[in-house]
């Protein structure tokens, strides 16, 4: 690719940007589009602008200083921890990349474009080959640049990073502080709850946290089978009965049956929904039949409540039982980031999901190696002829030459990686995440994994080592393997940078789907309510890893293909403008993971050092420069002692909180008096509001406790034994145990 290929390239992505901002500009100002750009919430403040008929048709910048001037608080109040660390990713990107771009194009781009491999030409038709390391000779006593310009990026990296992460960490803690009282600090989640045909999941809980949390267990809530196979399964049972109740009325009364006989008007169906009514129904349930219905819509795992937040914590971090399979305790999520269907899964399911979607995940990245390869073969124009005998007459154009090398694979990458955040987001759903943003953080991982390997890796390796039938004889083959098949690949590299960065913001900020749906709601169905607006969360599982990758890119072609930084700058800085826009605009925050998406980049950008360092080692080994190579290595041992460092320092606390901050916050709470309005909140904290309108007639399962301890034998609790009892201790006591017994032994 050359010159003119890259600037035809970029030409059609800004005409892309700027044609979709200028119509974003124009559509965000309509009255009808409120709900697509900003949400119920800020439907009456634009709805003054109705009289300023001209403005609204006339393209402005005034959500670019609006994003501009938007401050961390504003963000942390509408977007959460969660986008203040996704803006803090941005800002991190920026200012090394920044640092990166000035060294790189002083101090590299001059030595790779004289090195004195290649001839040079006419300036737009150069080479981009020119501006990579390949042009440097082997020996060269100028490889000392790429050397210094390593250990300054990376030791700039390093450093932004401790602060960054030091500085989210501080915000964390400050931010679970000063947050009201939160339900998941009170409440743990307890699954895998032995069975008895003796009492129903409810009971045991009571008892089993009464007798082993005595004075800490204040009550709790169960979890019910959801779903539409559930609903449905209870309507036909509904169904069933009323049939059943209508048939034995029948046989008592012979008139209907004559009635029926007589071939006469009727009106039977009418006379028993008349007497069979709900009251009619509830009469001939007993008890039994009732408490019969509640337990078998009663799931085994229910949210246990503590008196304070330090029990709660002891409590989902202590097994529970010596058996692991049973009793198994997690820390509550919040009550709207709570993943209801994933409660129900059987806990000894959870392993088999994981290894399911495992594989799952590695035969979808390797059915993905097709489009790749179909990728490639369009960036070597000559096999491509071979392939395709009857496009060598249109490839000999230079326009043609330049789109499909340029511009074409690039789009179709893109257009193939659009179904990867869908599966992903499905394989993390069936793994069983408990939580939302537990299973947005898990798609997250596996988008991230998957578009590194298939946007880096394998597009190297079938770029280059694939066709020329190469293998790796040894691990240790692995630099030079990456050093020869990185700066060939450069160039497409920056043209991905274009088409998967500019026009994916620009695609961003149009929300080209919401408002393809809010034009049919109005035009189509005739709908001109906008309470159904407003309902977006922001996609963290699909930006976060486009953001990570090309940070990646920008690492491992910084001194390799220094022309690409000054393009990935710019889409660091647009990208800035418009997901701060989304984020105080369009995205609502319904949950909120406390900033665990910082852990994901700290790790993914020390990655990336590495790889870029172990790429320049591959370099100068093959450039044969023992000095440079020499210097790598003590910079790659330093890589990984500050993350090791950084992992030990800061990655605990957003693992779990800490004893001091919880304990604080009871004693402040029991000194405010609060401690009874948040037991009074923690009712219907965790109600499946759905399902309680079906368990209406169900016993109360949230009762407080009374701080009362019996004699019960452990064991017995664990495993669940049944014993008749005439006291008032649980069913699964027994008094006299054996060594065996306690072993776990039959």
């Amino acid at each position: 690719m050359n010159i003119a290929a890259l600037l035809t390239s970029a030409g059609i992505n800004i005409a892309v940007c700027v044609v979709l901002f200028s119509l974003y500009s124009v559509l965000r100002k309509q009255p009808g589009n409120v709900n697509v750009y900003f949400g119920q919430r800020l439907s009456s403040q634009y709805s003054r602008r109705l009289d300023q008929c001209l403005e609204r048709f006339v393209p402005s910048p005034s959500w670019i200083l609006k994003a501009w001037e938007t401050s961390e608080d504003e963000i942390l109040a509408t977007g959460g921890l969660d986008a203040v660390v996704f803006v803090r990713i941005l800002v991190f990107s920026i200012r090394i990349f920044s640092i990166a771009a000035v060294i790189c194009t002083v101090l590299v781009l001059p030595v790779n474009y004289h090195g004195g491999e290649r001839m040079h030409t006419h300036i737009p038709f150069e080479s981009l080959d020119v501006f990579t390391i390949e042009n440097v000779k082997e020996g060269s006593k100028w490889l000392w640049a790429h050397c210094l310009a390593l250990y300054i990026i990376t030791l700039a990296a390093c450093t932004l990073l401790y602060f960054e992460y030091k500085s989210i960490t501080n915000l964390k803690l400050v931010h679970i502080i000063g947050s009201p009282p939160n339900p998941s600090h009170f409440a743990i989640l307890v699954r895998s709850i032995p069975w008895s045909s003796e009492e129903s999941y409810c009971d045991t809980v009571k008892k089993f946290f009464s007798y082993y949390h005595p004075s800490t267990y204040l009550s709790h809530q169960m979890v019910y089978k959801s779903g539409t196979v559930q609903k449905l399964k209870d309507d036909a049972e509904q169904v069933c009965k009323v049939i059943r109740d209508a048939s034995l009325e029948n046989t008592c009364k012979p008139s209907f049956t004559q009635c029926w006989c007589s071939g006469g008007t009727t009106n039977s169906f009418k006379m028993i929904s008349n007497e069979i009514g709900i009251d009619s129904v509830h009469g001939r349930m007993g008890y039994n039949d009732k408490h019969l219905d509640v337990r078998k819509k009663e799931c085994p795992a229910a949210f246990v409540f503590f008196k304070n937040r330090y029990a709660a914590l002891i409590a989902a971090q202590t097994p529970q039982s010596s058996n692991p399979m049973l009793w198994v305790t997690d820390l509550a999520p919040e009550p709207h980031d709570v993943y209801w269907s994933n409660i129900c899964i059987p806990y000894r399911q959870l392993w088999i999901r994981k290894i399911a979607t495992l594989v799952a995940s590695i035969v979808f990245m390797i059915v993905f190696l097709i489009p790749v390869t179909f990728v490639q073969s369009l960036t070597q124009l000559d096999k491509l002829q071979k392939m395709l005998p009857f496009m060598t007459r249109m490839l000999k154009k230079k326009f043609v030459v330049q789109v499909v090398s340029g511009y074409l694979p690039s789009v179709i990458l893109v257009l193939f990686l659009c179904a990867v955040p869908p599966v992903m987001m499905l394989f993390s759903a069936v793994e069983g995440s408990i939580s939302r943003s537990g299973r947005k953080k898990s798609a997250c991982c596996k988008v991230l994994y998957f578009t590194i390997w298939n946007v880096f890796f394998v597009n190297v390796f079938a770029g280059s080592i694939i066709s020329q039938l190469l293998v790796f004889s040894s691990v240790t083959d692995l630099p030079t393997q990456l050093a020869k098949a990185v700066p060939s690949q450069a160039t497409f590299f920056t043209t991905y940078v274009f088409s998967s960065g500019w026009a994916s913001l620009a695609i961003e900020v149009m929300q080209i789907y919401p408002l393809l749906c809010n034009l049919f709601r109005r035009v189509i169905l005739r709908i001109k309510d906008d309470s159904q607006g407003g309902s977006l969360s922001f996609p963290y599982h699909t930006e976060i890893p486009r953001i990570l990758l090309f940070g990646f890119l920008g690492f491992t072609s910084a001194i390799l293909a220094p022309l690409m930084l000054p393009f990935l700058l710019f889409y660091f800085f647009l990208a800035y403008l418009v997901y701060r826009n989304q984020i105080i605009n369009v995205y609502i925050a319904k949950y909120d993971s406390g900033g665990q998406f910082w852990p994901i980049a700290h790790n993914t950008t020390v990655f990336s050092l590495i790889v870029a360092q172990v790429i320049a080692l591959g370099v100068f080994g093959l450039k044969r420069s023992t000095v440079a190579s020499g210097f790598t290595i003590p910079l790659l041992i330093g890589t990984l002692l500050f993350h090791q460092y950084c992992r030990q320092r800061f990655l605990p606390v957003f693992r779990s909180n800490s004893a001091k901050i919880l304990v604080d916050m009871d004693r402040r709470d029991e000194h405010s008096g609060k401690m009874g309005d948040i037991y009074d909140h923690l009712r219907s904290a965790y109600n499946q509001s759905s399902l309680m309108q079906d368990a209406s007639n169900q016993p109360q399962c949230f009762s407080h406790h009374e701080d009362k301890r019996n004699d019960m034998s452990s064991e017995d609790i664990e495993k669940g034994k049944e014993i008749i009892q005439k006291d008032d201790r649980p069913w699964y006591v027994n008094r006299t145990l054996s060594s065996k017994a306690v072993l776990g032994a039959k």
